[in-house]
């Protein structure tokens, strides 16, 4: 019989066979659908005419670590805990980043599938979700490291020495796509020289963020990512790509980012008592300027809710605005991370605290971001057919924190 290992109440079958797990950070269907329309990813259109590929529902709020870590734990928000990067906690009244392990609220598969044998890689291009999501995996004898600093990789804290030496590639800048092609190209390294059987690769969504789906510079960077594709699908692995969110531009006609400033907007009508929290935002700033569809309203005076909630609806460009309990039920939050109120904003719209909080002298060229419902549907590409079991669950309503089950069970 083939083993299986559990994680969260999920059982997961261990094939023989390598399996590597792909989150494009903030890669909506258009841009796959794109490239493969120019020519660019003939080993993922291959992937999907032999396998499958379709639509699946992410995680609201539709950001990093959020999705993420749905996708390494296989649950929502509500069991895991991180309902965003950023979130104001309850116990202190701090606004704090949550960046480390201790935030998260259950295992990982990634911990679990080492525990029962399985030679694990966790990659990422982002030092935030190896520090929120790694722990216990180099402990395990696995691998766990970010093209951010892969220079700092070290044998006690990541699982191995020298991680340059994979692809042979110096470290690569964060702003560039050169730090997504990194962390495939070791990924698929490892899985060449046998070193790693379960892989977790992790991009980053830089250029995403700079580029819409026909841009020169995506069609090229999602070239070599398919390159990276082919490299694992000829070392034997069962590939699996998603994503952790899609990516809308959010401009006016001029080009000009479209900002509702909701602190202050609430502030003028309500005055004091009350506190926007922006979730997206974290240390990379020159990504969105911590600009995107959802924020959190932190209120004094909970009688005033309904009011506040009733005038945020009527904005133009406010599409939900969700009570604590709605959000718990609706958006499958925690509820001692969310605000009173939760609000969201159109697909070309963004929703921020005040003016002076956001820096949009280091956006250029227009703002491409995400977080609401606009961003929440990614792809989900398989390398192998679905059996009858995974087709039931594909016309139903997958997950992207589905993937590591469609992976493990085709």
């Amino acid at each position: 019989m083939t083993p299986t290992f559990e994680a969260n109440g999920r059982t997961y079958p261990l094939p023989a066979n390598p399996i590597a797990v792909i989150c494009l950070d903030g890669c909506a269907d258009e841009y796959l659908s794109t490239a493969i329309a120019h020519g660019k990813m003939p080993r993922l259109a291959a992937m999907a005419r032999d396998g499958w590929r379709g639509i699946v529902r992410g995680a609201l709020p539709s950001f990093t670590n959020v999705n993420n870590t749905c996708i390494v734990t296989g649950v929502t928000p509500r069991v895991h805990g991180i309902c965003g990067n950023f979130f104001l906690n309850p116990e202190t009244g701090e606004e704090v980043m949550m960046n480390g392990p201790e935030y998260r609220r259950c295992g990982t598969l990634l911990t679990a599938a080492a525990d029962a044998g399985r030679k694990v890689a966790f990659i990422t291009a982002k030092e935030k979700l190896r520090t929120v999501l790694g722990d216990g995996v180099v402990e395990r004898g696995g691998i766990v490291f970010s093209s951010e600093k892969v220079d700092e990789a070290r044998k006690e804290t990541h699982g191995i020495d020298d991680a340059t030496s994979i692809i042979g590639k110096p470290r690569p800048e964060i702003y560039s796509g050169d730090a997504s092609i990194y962390v495939l190209e070791a990924g698929a390294a490892l899985a060449e020289q046998g070193v790693a059987d379960f892989l977790y690769l992790s991009t980053t969504d830089f250029m995403q963020h700079k580029h819409g789906p026909e841009a020169p510079e995506i069609l090229d960077f999602h070239a070599r990512i398919d390159a990276a594709i082919g490299r694992l699908l000829d070392a034997g692995c069962t590939v699996a790509l998603t994503a952790d969110h899609g990516m809308n531009a959010k401009n006016d006609a001029e080009g000009n980012p479209k900002v509702i400033f909701v602190e202050s907007l609430l502030r003028e009508k309500f005055g004091d008592g009350l506190r926007v929290i922006c979730p997206i935002t974290d240390p990379y700033v020159v990504h969105h300027g911590a600009l995107g569809s959802l924020v959190m309203v932190h209120l004094d005076d909970a009688s005033r809710r309904a009011e506040i909630a009733e005038y945020l609806f009527a904005q133009d460009g406010i599409t939900e605005v969700l009570t604590r309990e709605q959000a718990v039920d609706k958006l499958e939050l925690a509820p001692d991370r969310i605000g009173d109120l939760v609000v969201l904003s159109g697909r070309d719209v963004v929703v921020g605290k005040s003016a002076e909080h956001h820096d949009l002298s280091v956006l250029h060229g227009g703002l491409r971001s995400h977080g609401g419902r606009y961003e929440e549907l990614v792809p989900l590409v398989i390398s192998k057919p679905l059996t009858p079991e995974l087709k039931r669950l594909a016309e139903g309503d997958p997950r992207n924190f589905d993937v590591f089950h469609f992976a493990c069970h085709v």
